[in-house]
């Protein structure tokens, strides 16, 4: 029986093969164009769209005017998700990690060494309908979002975008995460400096393309696969009193997850 996949897709799976049986090394330049529409006879929009396949996937990046090369995928580390971190909803500790130049010298291998940074900006907006419901509010209600963009080594890890009822936060001390006496302390660290008790956290995992400002800022291409997870805090009386996405390449970190049995 014949080969009944459309040649797009023979071309992108079958240089992915070449990928990771080690034919094609890191770094090495995917065929061009010429060579690939002569091996398939395929056209130049055949080739090209076998070539964004591959570039979706994460397997290869173009480079102005030098052509498609192999991209690294290996893993670069894991993000422990605990409730121990307590810094911002990063919500996580790094271990394992493999990020140059700390993997070369033997350091930073199980994320002790690993210097970690970010940066936030807040604003005040009308709640989307997404968020409204996750919040249990209503549609356009008032939230704080506060955007973060976390760095390890200098290496982009990982981006979270934060909404917060300001009808929670609104006129105390701790309405801005990253400001304040009570900067940086977490969710569960400044709710509870305004008497509030947060007792929960859901989270809910997945995946999607990138968008092409998260590509920009993970270092990968846009509509290559993210792992995004879906983070609710909730204090004692079942409200929900923040929610955030988080976003990671799905290709450099793996999310670790320990589940404690109580019987």
């Amino acid at each position: 029986m014949g080969d009944s996949r459309p040649v797009y897709l023979r071309i992108a799976d079958d240089l992915r093969q070449r990928i990771d049986e080690g034919g094609l090394a890191v770094g090495d330049r995917i065929p061009s164009r010429s060579e690939l529409k002569r091996a398939y006879e395929a056209s130049d929009q055949t080739v090209d769209r076998a070539v964004r396949v591959l570039k979706a996937a994460g397997y290869a990046q173009g480079q102005f005017g030098r052509g498609v090369f192999v991209t690294d995928r290996a893993p670069l580390g894991t993000l422990l998700r605990s409730t121990g971190a307590v810094d911002s909803p990063f919500a996580a500790k790094i271990g394992e990690y493999a990020g140059r130049p700390e993997a070369e010298s033997g350091a930073g291998r199980d994320g002790r060494d690993t210097a970690l940074t970010w940066e936030a900006s807040s604003s005040e907006t009308a709640a989307p309908a997404p968020i409204a419901e996750r919040l249990g509010i209503g549609v356009g209600e008032p939230v704080l979002c506060t955007q973060y963009e976390y760095l390890a080594n200098r290496h982009p890890v990982q981006l979270a975008t934060s909404w917060e009822p300001l009808t929670i936060t609104e006129g105390t001390d701790v309405a801005l995460p990253e400001r304040g006496p009570y900067a940086r302390r977490g969710v569960r660290g400044r709710l509870a400096a305004i008497g509030i008790r947060v007792v929960r956290a859901r989270e809910l995992v997945g995946s999607r393309p990138a968008t092409t400002p998260e590509a920009e800022a993970l270092g990968c291409a846009a509509g290559q696969c993210v792992t995004v997870v879906e983070r609710t805090h909730f204090d004692g009386d079942d409200r929900a009193v923040e929610t955030s996405d988080i976003v990671v390449r799905a290709d450099r970190w793996r999310l670790e997850y320990t589940i404690a049995f109580t019987s």
